[in-house]
Order: C-alpha cells, then sequence, then structure tokens
C-alpha cells in the first residue's frame, strides 16, 4: 500500500506539473552553490522544462543541473567587475527586473533573497515567489551593515536604501502567491510586504547522511565566516572552556577566527563532502549560533544523528526539537554558549539519535516537493 501510494502521489505531482507549459524560474543571482541554490536545484526537478533568469551568472561555480537549463542574464552581468561585486549594483536590480522580458511564460516562480519578485509576468501569468527572505540589508539587519560600512557606502545608504524599500514593498503587489522557508520567514513577509505566506522547507538530502558509531569528544561548528553567523562567540566560548572543536567555513572572518582561536580548535577553511559527513557523524555536537532564515546544517547534523546546540531564534524553531534533538541558548554571547555546554553534558545521555534522524527526515526534497505543489494548487496554478 506504501509503495502505491507513493507512486500514486509521484503521478500526480507530474500531472499538476505539466499543465505549466513554459516555467521561468528567477533566481537573485548565480555565483556559488549555497542553500538558495539547491532549492533552485529541486525546483528544476519539478520543472524540467523551466528557463532561468538571473542578475549574475558564474557557470563555472554552479552544479551540473543548474548549468543543463537555458540560463538568461539581466545587464548588471554587463557590468564592470559585476561576477565578482554584484551586491555592489544592488541600487540598478530593480530596472534590470523590469527589462527582463517574460512573455509567453504562463508560470513565474521567483526564488528571493536578493532582488529576484519585481520581475513584470505576462499578465495571464501565475506569479509564486519562494522567499528566503526579504532582503536583510534593507529591513532587519540594515543597521548592521550600515555600522560596518566604509564612510562614502554609510553615507549613501540612507536614501538609496530608503528608495530600494519602497520598489521592496511596491514590488510585492505583483507576486499572486508566497511561500516562505520557514515560519521565521512568515513573519518577515507579513512585517515587511503586508503579505500571507504558505511554510515549505527547503529541501535537504537527508538520505546522504549517515550515522556512525565511533562518536568523538570533538564539537563542530559549520557554516560562512560571516558576521551573522556568529564563529566570534563560538571561539571564544571554546578558548574558555578548552573543550575540543573543529569549524569548518570561509569567509570574510576566516582569517580572524584562525589567529584567534586556541590550540583545543582546529579550523577547516574546506571539506569535500565525504569529509564533511564524517564530521557530522563522528561530533558530540553541532554548535549553530546564528539566527538563520531556516538553516540546513542543522537539519544536517540531525541526520547523521547528532545532536544541536542552537541561538533559540530564527528558522531553528522548525528545524529542531528542543530537548530532543538539540538544546538551545537565549543569547548571542560565548556565556550563553557556555552555560549551554554545561548544561548539554548532563542532557546526552538522553538523547537518542534515531529520534534526530526521524526530524531530520521532514525535511526531505520529497516533502519539499509535495508541499511546493500543494502550494501552487491553492494559488490556482
Amino acid at each position: 500500500m506504501a509503495m502505491r501510494h507513493f507512486i500514486m502521489t509521484n503521478i500526480k505531482i507530474t500531472t499538476d506539473v505539466a499543465k505549466h507549459r513554459r516555467v521561468a524560474i528567477i533566481h537573485y543571482w548565480l555565483v556559488g552553490m549555497r542553500g538558495g541554490e539547491r532549492v533552485l536545484e529541486r525546483l528544476l526537478h519539478l520543472f524540467p522544462q523551466a528557463d532561468i533568469f538571473t542578475h549574475v551568472y558564474v557557470p563555472e561555480a554552479m552544479s551540473e543541473v543548474i548549468r543543463a537549463r537555458p540560463v538568461y542574464t539581466s545587464f548588471i552581468q554587463r557590468l564592470p567587475g559585476s561576477r565578482r561585486h554584484y551586491q555592489k549594483y544592488l541600487p540598478f536590480m530593480p530596472m534590470a527586473l523590469e527589462e527582463l522580458n517574460l512573455r509567453g511564460y504562463d508560470l513565474v516562480i521567483s526564488s528571493e533573497s536578493g532582488p529576484a519578485k519585481g520581475v513584470i509576468a505576462a499578465p495571464d501569468a501565475l506569479h509564486i515567489c519562494y522567499t528566503h527572505s526579504p532582503m536583510r540589508y534593507l529591513w532587519d539587519h540594515y543597521h548592521d551593515y550600515r555600522s560596518s560600512a566604509g564612510r562614502l557606502t554609510k553615507f549613501l545608504m540612507p536614501p538609496v536604501f530608503n528608495y530600494l524599500r519602497q520598489w521592496d514593498t511596491t514590488s510585492s503587489a505583483r507576486v499572486d502567491h508566497f511561500v516562505a522557508n520557514s515560519n521565521f520567514i512568515k513573519h518577515r513577509i507579513a512585517r515587511a510586504w503586508r503579505r500571507d505566506a504558505d511554510v515549505v522547507h527547503p529541501p535537504v538530502a537527508t538520505q546522504e547522511f549517515g550515522i556512525s558509531n565511533d562518536v568523538s569528544e570533538q564539537y563542530l561548528w559549520v557554516g560562512q565566516m560571516i558576521a551573522y553567523k556568529r564563529p566570534d562567540i563560538v571561539v571564544d566560548a571554546f578558548n574558555r572552556l578548552g573543550l575540543p572543536l573543529m569549524m569548518v567555513g570561509d569567509g570574510d572572518m576566516a582569517a580572524m577566527i584562525e589567529k584567534r582561536a586556541g590550540p583545543n580548535i582546529t579550523v577547516k577553511r574546506r571539506l569535500d563532502f565525504a569529509k564533511l559527513k564524517h564530521a557530522y557523524a563522528n561530533c558530540k555536537a553541532l554548535v549553530f549560533a546564528a539566527e538563520e532564515d531556516f538553516g540546513i546544517v542543522p537539519v544536517e547534523a540531525n541526520a547523521s544523528g547528532r545532536p544541536v546546540i542552537a541561538f533559540g531564534r530564527g528558522g531553528i524553531n522548525d528545524s529542531i526539537i528542543p530537548e530532543e534533538t538539540g538544546l538551545f541558548f537565549q543569547e548571542q554571547s560565548a556565556e550563553s554558549i557556555m552555560e549551554a555546554l554545561h548544561h548539554f553534558e548532563a542532557w546526552l545521555p538522553h538523547f537518542d539519535p534515531d529520534a534526530a534522524i526521524k526530524n531530520a527526515s521532514r525535511f526531505s526534497p520529497d516533502n519539499f516537493d509535495r508541499g511546493f505543489i500543494a502550494a501552487l494548487k491553492k494559488a490556482g496554478g
């Protein structure tokens, strides 16, 4: 019966998708493979006939799945240095989106984190926006970005970003239906754009991770080494406690973290996938200090049968079950992490790896497919 239900469900998904003959997917920029690009890959699995539109495209940084489809770029691609400094052209992106010609496409899917949803679709087309987040630098994190900007950028940001916020809000009316990647982003959409959204969690390749019987005493941190991920407070906490920690990631803060790390901390800027899977499966726990929109890394840790010690705000509230598949700390500070680590040592004997793996299975690619198609049907597609 289970196999028959699976086959019938997939036939139904295929039927729902097939009615859309011409599909355009608008993705903010294609310069590296991160969580948003993994969602794009899964959308291409659902809509293999889709064409891709983006501001900047770096083919050699993309997966074969994405390179296999036609990719059309906005005029931002032709501006000097755009492949590396695309974000400096943010003020021109509204105009660039509106110049994209989407005539003939009956389904438009915008993938929004940078500007993507502001395209002008055909009058009879259905426009669905899958939102990773309203642009952080315009809304929630504006003052953080401005405080760390150079003198000229800091001077220009208020008038430029005021214009961008107005456009961002106005262009939300061009979307027929919003889909958020977490309940946290659903609330952000309501606050920024005054629109409701369905929640469809991003796909995580949970089946690619596995449990280990050889768990070490070493903790693990994985992510981009950038300010909002808060690798600094993790280093400080582990320096003070002297506990073993591996940190995996690269970014603007990597050099500083390497200098700051004590002898108990190993920093790896990159690991191939096989070594990363081994690191997940063999760690004592994953430490996660960011306020994330969703956060794929904690799900990957649970899929490996390991618990998560996380800052308890943001999308983590959708993915980790406190006191069952992980523990939360309530402040982004070294002291709060240290307190959580002490609590974790007492709680760990109650942790069940099978419960973590079962929890992670909620975020499988197949569940994403079903959720997105349900949202599409709700929107009238």
